[in-house]
């Protein structure tokens, strides 16, 4: 069953003084259970930012089992949080007309995980490597291709990382704020190594919606944007508020772990970095989409035949949204 967090909210962007109130209702699934790397949504339920751009917004969480394209197509959510803008193009080409209109993390946190004798990606040629059936759909193409890895070097990924712990030649792949440190708290001595700091393209964190949702509610997806980047320069300010409804949807997640993830959110400028330094938290540029798509096709990821770049994605709702870290 998927949780969520509801928002009263009020009339929809500018309301002139004296003007009837309303409301819009909105609904937002994450790609996983409530955790830092949602921050700056729940900030915003938290802070009445989306109050204030007129939205009432729920928060639901994804998780495991849960298929938030699916979701969308039956009309149960209004955008979702996409992987990767490399994802939305796969889940366009099967038949589903999703786009990306933001990306609020510049870099993909994803990483692979190595014990603390492996120095690069080059010293893992010889190592087993467990990656998920998704990877392969991913990431792992762009490995292979860049640094030689092999798929006899694969074993599947279960998402425990006692595999990892008890053998020195295994290589496990991760979220930068999150297995590193369930390794660190389990006595583990481990280097991680983060794709986007090595060229990988991809966006991640996106916000993916529908094209008729895009088309026929442009303004309530332009307040969630811009509302939803606002919510996450809030929370990187002071995250008690959006921590405190995190909590209340994943009780499992600790204070510990909050802070974690915020701290590497921060340190390897995730969410800041990059092109949102200059343009605003939330920028996808035409260049960047490109890379994310060539590299696709290039991999036989994407098939030009039956995904345009151009109806991929679309800037209209991050150019001029300029919400500076």
């Amino acid at each position: 069953m998927i949780r969520k967090t509801r928002l009263a909210a009020l009339v929809a962007t500018v309301v002139l003084p004296g003007a009837a109130m309303a409301q819009e209702s909105f609904t937002y699934v994450t790609n996983w259970y409530a955790q830092a790397e949602h921050g700056g949504y729940y900030q915003a339920v938290a802070q009445g930012i989306y109050k204030k751009y007129g939205l009432d917004v729920t928060i639901r969480m994804g998780g495991p089992q849960v298929n938030t394209y699916q979701i969308m197509a039956a009309g149960q959510a209004d955008c979702v949080m996409g992987s990767s803008d490399l994802q939305v193009m796969q889940v366009r080409e099967g038949g589903l007309p999703v786009v990306t209109v933001a990306a609020l993390f510049q870099k993909d946190p994803q990483v692979l995980i190595a014990h603390e004798g492996v120095k690069g990606f080059e010293d893992m040629k010889d190592k087993t490597i467990l990656i998920s059936s998704l990877a392969h759909r991913g990431y792992w193409p762009w490995l292979k291709a860049k640094y030689g890895f092999t798929d006899a070097q694969t074993r599947p990924y279960t998402f425990n990382i006692q595999p990892f712990m008890a053998d020195k030649n295994v290589v496990q792949q991760g979220y930068l704020t999150s297995e590193p440190f369930a390794i660190q708290k389990a006595g583990g001595k481990a280097n991680a190594f983060m794709f986007s700091d090595f060229g990988f393209p991809a966006y991640a964190n996106t916000v993916s919606c529908m094209e008729k949702t895009v088309k026929e509610r442009s303004k309530a997806v332009a307040a969630f944007v811009r509302a939803s980047a606002e919510g996450w320069k809030s929370y990187f300010a002071d995250p008690a508020p959006g921590n405190a409804l995190i909590k209340k949807d994943n009780p499992n997640m600790s204070d510990e772990q909050l802070v974690y993830s915020l701290s590497k959110l921060k340190q390897m400028g995730i969410v800041a970095g990059g092109d949102a330094g200059k343009l605003g938290i939330g920028v996808i540029t035409d260049a960047r989409v490109k890379a994310t798509y060539d590299f696709g096709v290039g991999a036989k990821l994407v098939d030009p035949a039956k995904v345009k770049l151009a109806d991929s994605y679309t800037t209209e709702f991050v150019r001029d949204l300029k919400v500076l870290p």
